[in-house]
């Protein structure tokens, strides 16, 4: 969308989503501070264009950041799809806590600009994470995989300190692993289809 609420023409839009995809690589490579000119050189537009979606570097790291939840919320079917719902569970974590540990400087940036930028934006992405859990979470339990009691608000704190504790490079065999120990825990006292307690 324009910053007048009107769709964007579908070079506009391609443009946009060069520049976010530029805008990721670079500061998973570079860092955040890195001059904004080497986003739109990588996205193959001009500066000005880059100004004209993005005004400020905050909003460029807001749209960045969206973009790549949205992303991973948009693979929970594929997983679904591809293997049972608790294993589904442990991917899809594996997944955003890679994110988070490949992209420090994107997690360092929304510290930073949580409070003073879209706001919105940033609780939309939010949103998005916890309907992800759930949807996996809902099809675990209704599969028997995973505890009648698990919450998609208790498996997000989970993750959370996972992320946390595992977002520096090298971290990521034992994130894994504490996912996996998390998972173990959902599937204790599950209740197989097909069976009563």
């Amino acid at each position: 969308m324009s910053g007048e609420g009107r769709p964007l023409r579908a070079d506009a839009r391609r443009k946009r989503e060069a520049i976010l995809a530029a805008a990721v690589d670079v500061f998973a490579e570079r860092g955040i501070e890195i001059a904004l000119d080497e986003v739109a050189r990588r996205a193959g537009v001009g500066i000005g264009t880059l100004y004209r979606h993005f005004p400020t570097r905050e909003a460029l790291i807001t749209g960045a950041y969206v973009r790549e939840i949205d992303l991973l919320c948009d693979g929970v079917d594929d997983l679904l799809a591809a293997m049972p719902a608790d294993e589904a569970l442990i991917a899809w974590m594996q997944r955003f806590v890679g994110y988070v540990a490949g992209k420090p400087g994107m997690a360092l940036a929304l510290k930073s600009i949580v409070t003073t930028t879209d706001a919105e934006a940033l609780k939309g992405s939010h949103d998005r994470v916890h309907a992800a859990l759930g949807r996996l979470i809902d099809a675990g339990r209704r599969d028997g995989l995973i505890r009648a009691d698990a919450s998609s608000e208790d498996v997000a704190n989970g993750l959370s300190g996972v992320s946390l504790a595992n977002s520096r490079p090298g971290t990521r065999e034992r994130a894994n692993r504490l996912i996996a120990l998390l998972v173990d825990g959902l599937r204790y006292n599950a209740t197989p289809r097909g069976t009563t307690r």
